[in-house]
């Protein structure tokens, strides 16, 4: 198992980039821009085991299980921005989809030196959440081992968890340990080390796949529009006007209505107009569809 830091691809020297210390801005840029489409490319060699991992995970959130992101350092807060962002686009519990990160909230903004290196932490903090075998741990480490996701991912492991490991190196520690492997190669970093650059690219794209599809399957979307979206502003109210209008041909003055009528719910006010039902009737015909738009209006032909 290669394992030793000297031998990793992501602390490997990129030899593209070898002088970029005696490059000009734009040449440094152009070198940048270069290596960073090397990112969508590698991703692509892993599609199948990423459709893997997403199954896995809609299953589990469809089932009442939860998604939980560990990591450390820049891989501890690419997992909790991610989290963070799918209540508001989503309308999911905080609670369901959760990003933990190694020395806690204030590592999310300074970084806490050594608390990567604490198995028995990543553990702890991973037990405090109650894992059960409902729910799916991803833990995200650029170099595949880090010891405060590995000892999170062996905690998941005993409490029976799905796991899935995201990293940028082959045949790593945490590979191993879970079920399922992302190891996404996208090769030297630009400055030998810095896994913030294309390996953090390379995991945001894959944590924005995991979530987004999730959510797409959940019902969440409707056509290519966010119909569950929680309406906690102006500018989300005016988005969730637009959807409806967009989708309805409503004018403005019905659609605010129907949203008000529904406290906000697009979903309900979508089946309400598109079925041509009452809020009760598209309440029914979701529940009966599992919250997907298209199959509740396509089952009000029959009410």
């Amino acid at each position: 198992m290669k394992d030793t830091l000297s031998t990793l691809m992501t602390e490997s020297r990129n030899e593209r980039t070898r002088n970029i210390d005696n490059l000009s801005t734009r040449e440094i840029l152009l070198l940048m821009n270069e290596e960073d489409h090397s990112v969508p490319v590698a991703i692509s060699y892993i599609l199948p085991q990423i459709e893997i991992s997403i199954e896995i995970i809609f299953e589990a959130l469809k089932k009442g299980g939860r998604l939980i992101y560990i990591g450390a350092g820049t891989s501890g807060r690419l997992g909790v921005l991610d989290a963070v962002e799918c209540p508001p686009t989503f309308r999911t519990d905080p609670e369901v989809i959760k990003g933990i990160i190694a020395g806690g909230y204030d590592a999310i903004f300074q970084a806490v030196e050594g608390a990567e290196d604490d198995a028995d932490r990543g553990a702890g903090d991973l037990k405090k959440e109650q894992i059960t075998s409902n729910d799916v741990v991803v833990g995200i480490a650029a170099s595949g081992r880090t010891p405060y996701v590995l000892g999170a991912i062996n905690y998941a492991n005993s409490c029976g968890a799905n796991t899935v490991g995201l990293t940028c190196n082959h045949n790593s520690e945490l590979s191993y340990l879970c079920d399922v492997s992302l190891d996404v190669p996208v090769g030297p970093e630009v400055i030998a080390g810095s896994t913030r650059l294309k390996a953090a690219s390379a995991h945001k794209m894959i944590l924005n796949m995991l979530t987004t599809v999730s959510m797409v399957k959940l019902g969440k979307v409707y056509e290519n529009l966010m119909v569950d979206m929680n309406v906690s502003n102006e500018k989300l109210k005016g988005r969730a006007i637009n959807i409806i209008k967009t989708l309805t041909n409503a004018a403005h003055e019905e659609s605010v209505f129907i949203l008000e009528e529904t406290d906000y719910d697009v979903k309900k006010g979508l089946v309400m107009i598109l079925g041509k039902v009452t809020r009760s009737q598209a309440e029914r015909l979701l529940e009966k569809t599992d919250g997907k738009v298209r199959a509740a209006i396509e089952l009000s032909k029959y009410e």
